[in-house]
């Protein structure tokens, strides 16, 4: 979907690439959750962000779904490149198919973003936290599967996307 002068409220910011984004988000958000934590206390502060991401994820995943023309595991995968523009994740497929979509990140620029800007607790937040929920605005009967990510460690984040098969077979009819 294009932003046009009769549907404004379109959003094109993937155009600059989502590490772009991400970026410009925390230098915003960063402070102001730090001064709402200050006045109004942490855990409640971090909460209320928490489940803010988590419904505006899920509302990008739907919208997502609409640009990319479909809602399938075919069409997620080809949404990647909004993630790893300008090499921001590089990741490694390990299997694509209908009804599974798994990679390995093993470069990810976000985490080494929220380090530089000195908020490495935020990346979860703002970005890892995403994930899941997104790919649920996208289509809710993809299941996703994560045990371990850079941002909290480790050597490689994990993704795994699936899809029941008898759902691709609904989708499938449903053409």
């Amino acid at each position: 979907m294009e932003s046009t002068p009769d549907n404004p409220n379109v959003d094109t910011l993937n155009e600059i690439g989502v590490l772009k984004r991400r970026e410009i988000e925390a230098r915003i958000v960063a402070p102001l959750i730090e001064r709402f934590a200050e006045e109004f206390g942490e855990e409640k502060v971090v909460e209320l962000a928490r489940e803010t991401v988590v419904d505006v994820a899920r509302s990008q995943g739907k919208v997502l779904a609409e640009a990319m023309g479909g809602n399938d595991l075919e069409k997620f995968a080809d949404s990647m490149e909004n993630w790893t523009k300008g090499g921001a994740l590089q990741i490694e497929i390990r299997e694509q198919s209908e009804t599974t979509f798994a990679f390995d990140v093993v470069r990810c620029q976000y985490a080494e973003m929220y380090r530089n800007l000195d908020v490495p607790e935020l990346g979860a937040l703002l970005s890892c936290n995403r994930d899941g929920t997104m790919v649920e605005g996208f289509n809710s009967d993809i299941k996703f599967e994560r045990t371990q990510t850079i941002m909290s460690g480790a050597e490689h984040c994990d993704f795994r996307y699936s899809l029941d098969s008898k759902e691709v077979d609904v989708e499938i009819n449903k053409t």
